[in-house]
């Protein structure tokens, strides 16, 4: 039975209900009723006369998995999982890289593995996080260098660019170009935060999201993991959060080296490398 994840926010106001062994959830003080201020991860109790700041963690459920440079356990409790641009654009027919004359077909591996761990992990109640470009139409927030990235001969299709194929234009936000591919289906439950770089925490919420929800390990998925995989990643690393990176569930479209040096620095230098079936098998 798949149980409904407990990472999103209830409405603001919303009432709390009483839990065994805590009175004061939930209790009327002076005729008013406890309300909640936050999410469910993170939030204040409040009423009329008085604001209880006492954060409720939740319960440890710690897991062991094989991993490299060695196991790793971590607290899923605390834990997320990254799907980085898993868009049309990288890896399905008519997007941006079939335009160019990439093979994308090495972006679609890993759908299989991801199709099996997501409903996993929103079972555990682990929240899932779709970090995808979605650029603004005007592409205001975007700098040349950027832009020469995706069209560095200035007279071709770039960032927002219609396809000649489909009119989409290129990874702009709610273009056919920027959406999920169609066998990875985003639940409701799911969280959606927008990128305009390689790394989804440059110019995003991404990170003042993942700390309002007290989390401090992060399992990694996507494309292409030699560059908005590793890229965000590292920013990660860097900002303090632990890294995991699931190696079946990511890909590149970039030659064979790429990956292998990019395995060979996130075990050397940022933090583990592991795979889907192996975290299946403990949940």
């Amino acid at each position: 039975m798949m149980v409904r994840p407990h990472h999103l926010a209830p409405a603001a106001g919303a009432h709390l209900a009483p839990r065994a062994g805590t009175p004061s959830d939930g209790r009327r003080e002076r005729g008013m009723t406890m309300q909640i201020l936050g999410n469910a991860r993170n939030h204040w109790r409040v009423s009329g006369d008085r604001a209880d700041l006492c954060r409720r963690t939740p319960d440890p459920k710690p897991v062991t998995i094989h991993a490299l440079p060695q196991r790793v356990t971590f607290d899923l409790a605390r834990s997320a999982l990254l799907v980085i641009d898993m868009q049309n654009d990288f890896c399905s027919p008519g997007g941006w890289l079939d335009y160019i004359g990439v093979d994308y077909t090495p972006a679609r591996t890993l759908i299989e593995p991801l199709g099996r761990l997501l409903p996993a992990l929103r079972a555990a109640g682990v929240p899932i996080l779709w970090v995808n470009w979605g650029n603004r139409p005007d592409r205001l927030n975007l700098s040349p260098s950027v832009l020469h990235v995706y069209n560095p001969s200035g007279d071709d299709v770039g960032l927002g660019g219609p396809l000649p194929g489909n009119g989409s234009r290129v990874l702009e936000k709610d273009s056919w170009g920027a959406a999920i591919v169609s066998e990875l289906q985003a639940d409701e439950s799911d969280i959606r935060i927008d990128k305009y770089r390689m790394s989804g925490f440059w110019d995003t919420p991404l990170d003042s999201v993942l700390r309002n929800l007290g989390l401090n390990t992060l399992l990694f998925a996507g494309v292409n993991l030699d560059q908005c995989v590793m890229a965000t990643l590292q920013d990660a690393v860097c900002l303090g959060y632990d890294a995991v990176l699931l190696e079946d569930c990511s890909a590149t479209t970039s030659p064979p080296f790429c990956a292998e040096a990019t395995i060979y620095n996130i075990k050397q230098c940022y933090g583990f490398v592991s795979d889907a079936a192996s975290l299946l098998a403990e949940l």
